[in-house]
């Protein structure tokens, strides 16, 4: 199953916008979804500052700010590549 992060901070009108988008995408495929709140470790802060919401899957960025809902869709209904 694809993993998927969504870094975001509290009152963050863009990051309700992509959980949404996130959300709507995974309930016709799904995926494993997390969500860290960047204020609440400092290297994050430092690494992602205002960019977010910030979207990685599996392990790579993918979007930043904006999420398209069709590429995501397109991506997390591709297998999942093998480890090693």
């Amino acid at each position: 199953m694809h993993r998927v992060v969504l870094y975001s901070r509290d009152g963050c009108h863009l990051c309700d916008v992509a959980r949404s988008v996130l959300e709507h995408v995974r309930a016709a495929h799904p995926f494993e979804l997390t969500e860290v709140d960047v204020d609440t470790d400092d290297a994050l802060i430092r690494d992602l500052g205002y960019r977010v919401p910030v979207v990685v899957l599996d392990g790579e960025e993918l979007f930043e700010i904006e999420v398209d809902a069709d590429r995501l869709a397109a991506l997390v209904r591709a297998p999942v590549a093998p480890i090693g």
